[in-house]
Formats: C-alpha cells, sequence, structure tokens
C-alpha cells in the first residue's frame, strides 16, 4: 500500500514538472475576462429572466 502510494506521488511529481504555469499578467488578463464575460452572462439573464416574468404576468 505505502510502496503504490510513494509511486503515485513520484508520478503526480513528475507530471506536474511538465505543466506551463501562466505568468502572473497571463493570470490576471484571464481572471479579468473571466469576471468581465460572467458580468455580461448576469446581466443577459437579468434581462430575459425579467422580460420574460413580464410577460407571464401580462398574460395571468
Amino acid at each position: 500500500m505505502i510502496t503504490k502510494l510513494k509511486e503515485f506521488f513520484k508520478g503526480v511529481e513528475f507530471e506536474m514538472k511538465k505543466v506551463s504555469w501562466p505568468t502572473a499578467s497571463e493570470l490576471r488578463g484571464s481572471t479579468t475576462v473571466v469576471l468581465v464575460l460572467s458580468l455580461i452572462l448576469v446581466i443577459f439573464l437579468f434581462a430575459v429572466d425579467f422580460g420574460l416574468s413580464r410577460i407571464v404576468s401580462f398574460i395571468l
């Protein structure tokens, strides 16, 4: 059991060395894009929900 666990962590360490990590500026840029797109999606969904609820209220 311990041997398999050691082999697993050695494999994890080996694979993590292959990972290309983003720089701080790339990470900041990606985070900004995600936040802006999330805000746009929130506004869009709010507008659709508000519009549909008004239509349903009008019909009923």
